[in-house]
């Protein structure tokens, strides 16, 4: 009986916690007339919503900006990241304790502090309206180098020495030595660095205005709240489902990896 409640209860808030999810994606397949209900079914499921979006907005390409986007700042959040979570974790140097403290308390400031700063430094620069301006303040994160020095704490110091013995690079160390150990911690870093990317908007809204550079999320956002929609809810929950598709698929997909590489990869210490 026990069993049978927990399986109960656990269906019931997943159904709860879908239940959203599953009507955005149903009302937006339904005429405009027939939104508005609690239910998902309707007899008149169309197509018109979404093809009407492709048509006001190109979606296409703000959707591979965002791929670019992405996959740029989980690329370089990884290098970059490692880099300095390995200095913290492995070499010995002046200040290292400072410097941990300072990375530990940037965690702690609201992400909106310093987007005046950052806009200022981007006009300077003269690069607004690029796809560096849109990836310049994300490519290295301070929760990543937590992660990625708290994880190769625990790498057996022998190995390393070994390597140095060897006469490897500390880059060497790194790249081909301490990486392949490192899969769990790689993993979380890559896809919470994806996920974060991929859903960015407000910094998009700042930096960019071109309409070819928008990414999605900037896009669907202008779309909705911005008049193209026309007020008309079919529209904005077709943009919103397609915002929505690619990361839910992706996290479906990878579910059982990124479960893993949490467990693996928590903070310790």
């Amino acid at each position: 009986m026990k069993t049978v409640l927990k399986y109960a209860v656990l269906g019931i808030g997943a159904v709860i916690f879908a239940y959203p999810f599953l009507w955005m994606i149903a009302s937006s397949l339904k005429p405009e007339a027939q939104i508005g209900g609690f239910g998902l079914y309707s007899p008149d499921f169309t197509l018109s919503n979404y093809a009407q979006v492709f048509t006001r907005i190109p979606i296409g390409r703000a959707f591979l900006n965002s791929i670019i986007v992405s996959i740029t700042t989980t690329a370089s959040v990884l290098v970059f990241g490692s880099m300095v979570g390995y200095a913290l974790a492995r070499l010995e140097f002046a200040g290292k304790s400072i410097l941990y403290a300072v990375v530990l308390f940037t965690m702690t400031l609201p992400f909106q502090i310093t987007l005046i700063p950052q806009y200022i430094l981007m006009v300077k620069l003269g690069i607004t309206d690029t796809y560096l301006a849109l990836v310049a303040p994300t490519l290295m994160t301070a929760l990543s180098i937590v992660l990625f020095r708290q994880f190769f704490l625990h790498i057996p110091q022998a190995l390393i020495d070994a390597a140095r013995i060897d006469g490897c690079s500390e880059l060497k160390i790194l790249f081909q030595l301490v990486w392949p150990l490192s899969r769990p911690v790689i993993i979380t870093v890559s896809i919470l660095t994806f996920m974060t990317s991929w859903n960015e908007v407000l910094w998009p809204l700042i930096v960019v205005r071109d309409r070819s550079l928008m990414t999605l999320p900037q896009l669907v956002t202008l779309f909705t709240i911005g008049g193209e929609a026309e007020s008309l809810l079919g529209l904005q929950l077709a943009a919103a489902t397609l915002l929505a598709l690619p990361i839910i698929l992706a996290y479906a997909f990878f579910q059982r990896y990124f479960i893993e590489s949490m467990a693996s990869a928590g903070i310790k210490g």
